[in-house]
C-alpha cells in the first residue's frame, strides 16, 4: 500500500547525542517562551479581573476535555512503537482522529445551550468557547507532524512552533485585554495562535496527508495506545472535570484565584520538566534494552529537575507576599497567597513523580500508571469537593497539598523496577534548598532576599554535590554553545 518507513529510526549513539541537543534546544527555546508567557500572564492578570481570568479557565478546561477523547492513544503509540512506523500507521491515526474530533465538536455544539444556561456563561464566554473549539480542530490537525518529530527527536522544530505559538498568543491577548476587550481577548487569541501554528507545523514537518484505515495498524497501535488513553481519561477525570465541578461551587471568582496560583507555581514544571520530559519519553523507549545506562538517565533528569525546581518553587513560596506590594492593582491577588503557597508544594513533589510516571510509559508499564490514576483520582474527587464546599477556594489549595504527598508512591515503583538512587537524583537538591529557605524566611528585603537564598543554595548544593556538579554544568554549556 505504500512504503513500509516513513520515520527514520535512529541508533542508541544518535538518541544520546539528540537526546542531551534536544534538552538544551528545548531549555534555550522554552526560555524565550516563557518569559513571553510569563510576562504575558502578568499583564493579562493586571489587565483582567479574577471572574475574566477564572472564566477563561473554566471554559477552557470544559474545552480541553474533548483533546482527550479525541486520539484513544494512537499518536503515543507511534512514537512509543519499537518497529518502524509506516506511513499506514500514520493515515489510521489521522483518519480516526478526525472521525472522533468532528463528532466531538458536533456533541459539543449540540450541547452549548445547556452548558451556556447550567454555568451562567455570558459576556462573551460564548464567543470564546466556540473558539476554543476552532482552536481544538485545528490543534488536532498538528498530531501526524509532532509525532513524526518527536519520534525523530527532532524538537527544535517543536519547540520553535511552540514558541511563534505562544508570542502570538499573548502579543494579541494582552493587546486587547489592554483594550478592555475583557473575555474576547482570549478568544480572538486562540482563534489566531491555532492557525499560525497548525500552519507553520505542516510548513516545517510535512508529511503526506491523507485518509485511510489498516486493521492490522489499528490493532498493533491499540495495544498500547488504550491503556496509555485509559490513563489520560482518568486524569481528565481528575483534574478536568473536578475543575468544572469546583466551578459551581466556588464560582468564576475562585477559579481564577485557584487558576492564579496554580499557574505562577507551575511556571519552574513548564519551563523544566516538560521540556525534559519531551525527550525522555521517546529517549527512554529505546533503553529498555539497556538497565544501567537507564538507570543513570532516570537520575540525571531526576536531578536536574529538582535542581532547578525545588529552589524556585520554594523561593518563589516565601517571596511573593514580599513581590505582591511592589504593584499596587496586583493587591486583588493577596488572597491567593496562601493558596499559592500549597500549589508551589505540590509542584515539587510533581518534578519527581510526573518524570517517574513518563519512565513507567516510556517502558510500557501502562497498566501500572492506570493503578495511579486510579488512586489520584480517588483522591483527588474524594477530597477536593468536599474541602471546596468546606473552605471554598483554599479548600482546593488544602486538597492539592495533601494529595501531592502520595507522589512517593510512584518513587517507590520505579525505584524497584530501575534500582536508581534517590540521593544521586532527589536527596541532594531537596536538602540545598530546605537549607536556602531557612534566611529567606526572615529577610523582608526582596531583593536582598533574591540574591542571599541563591548564594546560600549554590553553596549548599556544590558542598552535597561536590565537583562533579561544575563538570555536568559545563558539559550543559558546552551543549548550548553548540546550539
Amino acid at each position: 500500500m505504500d512504503a513500509e518507513v516513513t520515520l527514520g529510526d535512529v541508533d542508541l549513539a544518535t538518541v544520546k547525542a539528540r537526546s542531551l541537543t534536544g534538552v538544551v534546544t528545548l531549555i534555550s527555546r522554552s526560555f524565550i517562551l516563557q518569559l513571553v508567557a510569563t510576562g504575558g500572564f502578568f499583564l493579562l492578570s493586571i489587565f483582567l479581573g479574577r471572574p475574566e481570568i477564572g472564566l477563561f479557565i473554566a471554559v477552557n478546561d470544559l474545552v480541553s476535555i474533548l483533546g482527550y477523547f479525541s486520539d484513544i492513544g494512537l499518536a503515543a503509540s507511534l512514537i512509543q512503537k519499537k518497529d518502524k512506523v509506516s506511513l499506514t500507521d500514520l493515515r489510521t491515526t489521522f483518519t480516526l482522529q478526525q472521525v472522533l474530533v468532528v463528532a466531538l465538536i458536533s456533541l459539543s455544539l449540540s450541547l452549548s445551550g445547556i452548558l451556556f444556561s447550567y454555568y451562567q456563561i455570558a459576556n462573551g464566554g460564548e464567543f470564546l468557547f466556540y473558539s476554543l473549539l476552532a482552536a481544538f480542530f485545528l490543534a488536532s490537525l498538528k498530531t501526524i507532524p509532532s509525532v513524526i518529530l518527536e519520534r525523530q527527536l527532532r524538537f527544535e522544530i517543536i519547540a520553535s512552533v511552540e514558541v511563534v505559538e505562544t508570542i502570538v498568543f499573548y502579543a494579541v491577548a494582552v493587546i486587547l485585554a489592554w483594550q478592555g476587550r475583557g473575555v474576547a481577548s482570549y478568544a480572538l487569541a486562540v482563534i489566531l495562535r491555532g492557525v499560525i501554528g497548525t500552519s507553520l507545523i505542516y510548513y516545517l514537518a510535512p508529511w503526506k496527508i491523507g485518509l485511510g484505515f489498516s486493521r492490522q495498524s489499528f490493532k498493533t497501535l491499540l495495544s498500547f495506545g488504550l491503556p496509555y488513553q485509559i490513563n489520560s481519561l482518568m486524569a481528565v477525570v481528575k483534574d478536568r472535570f473536578v475543575n468544572i465541578v469546583l466551578w459551581k461551587i466556588i464560582g468564576a471568582d475562585g477559579v481564577g484565584i485557584i487558576g492564579w496560583a496554580q499557574t505562577w507555581s507551575q511556571k519552574p514544571l513548564r519551563f523544566i520538566m516538560d521540556n525534559v520530559t519531551k525527550v525522555t519519553f521517546p529517549a527512554y523507549a529505546r533503553l529498555q534494552d539497556h538497565p544501567d545506562q537507564l538507570k543513570s538517565a532516570i537520575e540525571k533528569t531526576l536531578f536536574f529537575i529538582t535542581l532547578i525546581t525545588f529552589p524556585v518553587v520554594g523561593l518563589l513560596a516565601v517571596v511573593a507576599p514580599l513581590a505582591i506590594k511592589l504593584i499596587p492593582r496586583y493587591s486583588k491577588w493577596e488572597v491567593a497567597l496562601l493558596p499559592l503557597a500549597l500549589y508551589c508544594f505540590n509542584s515539587a513533589l510533581a518534578a519527581v513523580s510526573t518524570p517517574l510516571t513518563n519512565t513507567l510509559n516510556a517502558l510500557g508499564k501502562v497498566k501500572i500508571n492506570t493503578y495511579l490514576m486510579i488512586m489520584w483520582t480517588v483522591l483527588t474527587w474524594g477530597l477536593t469537593p468536599y474541602l471546596a464546599i468546606k473552605f471554598g477556594y483554599i479548600g482546593v489549595a488544602y486538597a492539592t497539598a495533601i494529595i501531592a504527598l502520595s507522589s512517593i508512591v510512584p518513587v517507590i515503583i520505579v525505584k524497584h523496577l530501575t534500582h536508581f538512587s534517590l540521593t544521586n537524583s532527589i536527596a541532594k537538591p531537596a536538602i540545598a534548598t530546605l537549607i536556602m529557605l531557612i534566611p529567606s524566611l526572615f529577610i523582608k528585603n526582596l531583593f536582598l532576599n533574591f540574591a542571599i537564598s541563591i548564594c546560600v543554595f549554590i553553596f549548599a548544593i556544590y558542598f552535597l554535590v561536590g565537583k562533579s556538579l561544575i563538570t555536568d554544568s559545563l558539559k550543559l554549556l558546552h551543549a548550548f554553545r553548540k546550539k
